[in-house]
């Protein structure tokens, strides 16, 4: 099992992602929310996606509070992992007494389930890789 999914909390996905593309050769993937004639405003939710050939790196401004830190929080937001079976996941972690993370995906994004793990930290589980993450 790998982490193939990592997602930052930015106010502004757009100029993280022109940052994290020039300085670490990083590859856009897409990007959503946002409007090329007015690059300096990035509403919610909005984000960029990003692939270092083996990690899909979402950068997102997000719309809802999915960590309870609130909206302006920024940095580190969770990280995901590709598994083969969701529904044998889903029943373990339920059985562990996991709390699930209510998602409401932006259209277009990967189908994922969230769940609080130790110390409240959000992790996502899919049996689909997300774009741009690697298959070995």
């Amino acid at each position: 099992m790998r982490i193939r999914h990592i997602a930052i909390a930015s106010d502004h996905p757009g100029k993280a992602a022109d940052f994290y593309t020039s300085q670490f050769g990083f590859k856009e993937l897409r990007r959503f929310g946002m409007d090329p004639a007015n690059p300096d405003v990035a509403r919610r939710p909005s984000g960029a996606f990003l692939t270092d050939g083996h990690i899909n790196i979402a950068i997102l401004k997000f719309n809802d509070d999915q960590l309870g830190k609130g909206l302006d929080y920024l940095g580190l937001h969770h990280f995901g992992v590709v598994v083969e079976d969701t529904e044998a996941w889903m029943a373990k972690f339920e059985k562990m007494g996991l709390e699930r993370v209510p998602y409401d995906p932006p259209p277009g994004s990967q189908a994922e389930i969230k769940y609080r793990g130790p110390d409240g930290v959000v992790f996502d589980i899919t049996d689909h890789p997300w774009e741009g993450s690697g298959s070995d």
